[in-house]
C-alpha cells in the first residue's frame, strides 16, 4: 500500500531505541524525511545516518524548555513538520500506594506536559496547512492499568484524554490524532520490566516471560516493526478518516472491549 506521504517531514520523539526507533525506520521507508531525536547526540546522529533523508536533532526532553528546542531544531533540519510521533521513556515501576508528589510530578512532566508542549508548538502550522498527523506511543495500561506501573498508568491516561479531546477539535482542519497502545513488545523497556518483575518475585526472568506469553493469545511478544507499521499507516493518506482512536497492538492481550 502506498501511504502517500513520500516527501513529508516527521518528528519522531525518543527515536534512538525501542518503539520510537522502529517508527522512525518505518516512516523513512515510506520516503518521509525523519527527524531522529534522543538524549545521546552520537547515537542519534549514527542512527539518522542509517536512514535515507533523516536528520538528527539530539535533545534531552527532561530539561526545561527542551520541547521548544526540539521543535525548532526539527524545523531547521527539515522544514514544516507534517507528522509528529509522541514518545518518551517510561517511568520506573512503582505501586500506587507508594506514590508521592515528587514522583507523580516528574512522571506528568515527562509523559504528559512535555508532549502537550510539542503538540502546541506544531499544531498551528498543521492547521494552517490543512494537513497533519499526531500519533502517540501509549501503553496497554491506558485501557487496563498494569499492576506495579502506577506512574505510567496515571500519566499516559492523562495524555490519552487530552488527545481524544484534541482530535475532535482539529479533525475539520485535516489533522488526525491517534494513540497506539503496545502490549508486550520485544524492546529494551520490556526486558527491563521483566527483570524488575523477576527480582520482585524472586524468580527467574524466563519464568516471568513465560507467564506473560501465556496471557497473550498470539503466544509471543510482538516485534517493534509490527507496531511501527501500524503507526506508519495512521500517518498516511489512507488513514485520513481515522482519528480519536486508541488502537491496540498487543496480540490480543487486553481482554476488555
Amino acid at each position: 500500500m502506498d501511504l502517500g506521504i513520500r516527501g513529508r517531514a516527521a518528528l519522531v520523539c525518543a527515536s534512538t531505541s525501542g518503539l520510537g526507533h522502529a517508527c522512525a525506520r518505518a516512516l523513512a521507508a515510506e520516503g518521509v524525511r525523519v527527524v531522529v531525536s534522543g538524549r545521546r547526540a552520537d547515537l542519534a546522529e549514527r542512527l539518522a545516518g542509517e536512514l535515507p533523508g533523516a536528520h538528527a536533532v539530539p535533545v534531552d526532553l527532561s530539561r526545561p524548555g527542551a520541547a521548544a528546542e526540539l521543535v525548532t531544531g526539527a524545523q531547521e533540519a527539515v522544514g514544516d513538520i507534517d507528522v509528529v510521533v509522541l514518545n518518551s521513556g517510561g517511568p520506573p515501576p512503582m505501586p500506587a500506594a507508594g506514590l508521592d508528589r515528587a514522583a507523580v510530578g516528574a512522571a506528568l512532566d515527562h509523559l504528559l506536559l512535555t508532549q502537550l508542549d510539542i503538540v502546541s508548538l506544531l499544531l498551528p502550522g498543521m492547521r494552517e496547512r490543512g494537513w497533519g498527523r499526531i500519533v502517540a506511543v501509549g501503553s496497554a495500561g491506558v485501557v487496563e492499568p498494569i499492576p506495579g506501573l502506577a506512574l505510567s498508568n496515571l500519566a499516559r491516561a492523562g495524555l490519552a484524554g487530552y488527545l481524544k479531546t484534541l482530535a475532535g477539535e482539529v479533525a475539520s482542519a485535516g489533522v488526525t490524532v491517534n494513540m497506539v497502545l503496545p502490549g508486550r513488545i520485544a524492546t529494551g523497556r520490556t526486558v527491563s520490566l521483566d527483570e524488575s518483575a523477576a527480582a520482585s518475585a524472586g524468580i527467574d526472568v524466563d519464568q516471568v516471560r513465560a507467564r506473560s506469553v501465556a496471557n497473550i493469545p498470539a503466544g509471543r511478544y510482538g516485534d517493534p516493526h509490527e507496531y511501527a507499521a501500524v503507526v506508519a499507516f495512521l500517518c498516511g493518506e489512507p488513514a485520513a478518516y481515522v482519528t480519536g482512536t486508541r488502537l491496540r497492538v498487543d496480540g490480543g492481550m487486553t481482554r476488555s472491549h
